[in-house]
């Protein structure tokens, strides 16, 4: 199945609990979660009720994916946590999710919030490019393990770790990069993640391979943020391998 042109799909907020049914059912077809890995309609229900986000992408009446965001408050700020996004994948590669980003960004910049965060998979090239690459989110803190074990094959057995995105909505940096233009950064150090990283994950004869690649990634990128640094950017090679950018994070951000 190919998924239809990206001007057939309606961004929209979701309200029902049928909709919200259809999160749940969404999550097991694109990550083949386990029954305790999966979020339960119930917390759609509240996310939607006490500030959070959902918001769904249709096709036709085809719910094809979703982001969901719950309110945060950390060191006297107030911020939306965007904790999940989805895309069916025969609808990948088609913008949807740069698409629901941006509706949680105009609904966030509407009702006053500067600041959204969510974590990401270090290992995940494609969502790495689009965070930092399209969307200009800033990263500073790695998390080794965030949710345990999980059982969404995808994950290849590897631990959780994740790094915190920070998206600040109304920074000349974000603004500049959604409009297309590149940011004018200092890269002082770079960690890559190869393209194999997604054979070895799925092969259990190679899995060591990726989990080295973890913990010395991980070293990396905590040794960068523990001495001021940040990523400021990200580069995709024609192989499709994947390096962050780091350098002096006050450099890039005005808010």
């Amino acid at each position: 199945m190919n998924a239809s042109p990206q001007s057939s799909i309606e961004i929209q907020s979701l309200t029902t609990l049928e909709q919200f049914e259809r999160c749940v059912v969404l999550q097991i077809e694109v990550w083949g979660y386990s029954d305790g890995d999966v979020i339960p309609r119930r917390v759609f229900v509240v996310a939607q009720r006490i500030g959070g986000q959902v918001i769904g992408a249709f096709d036709g009446d085809t719910l094809v994916g979703f982001a969901m965001s719950l309110p945060g408050y950390r060191d006297g700020k107030s911020y939306l946590h965007s904790h999940m996004l989805a895309v069916l994948p025969q609808y990948r590669n088609a913008g949807i999710g740069r698409r629901l980003k941006l509706a949680q960004r105009d609904d966030a910049m509407a009702r006053g919030f500067d600041l959204m965060e969510w974590t990401f998979d270090p290992l995940e090239i494609r969502n790495a490019y689009l965070n930092i690459a399209r969307l200009g989110v800033i990263v500073r803190r790695y998390q080794p393990d965030f949710y345990g074990p999980s059982s969404s094959p995808l994950q290849g057995g590897l631990p959780t770790d994740r790094l915190y995105a920070e998206w600040w909505l109304r920074s000349d940096r974000v603004a500049g990069m959604l409009r297309g233009e590149a940011p004018s950064i200092e890269v002082i150090e770079r960690v890559t993640v190869p393209y194999t990283i997604y054979q070895w994950k799925q092969d259990t004869q190679q899995r060591n391979l990726a989990r080295a690649l973890q913990s010395s990634n991980q070293e990396a990128l905590q040794s960068a943020f523990h001495r001021g640094l940040a990523v400021i950017g990200y580069d995709r090679d024609a192989q499709g391998n994947g390096t962050f950018l780091l350098g002096p994070w006050k450099q890039t951000l005005d808010v």
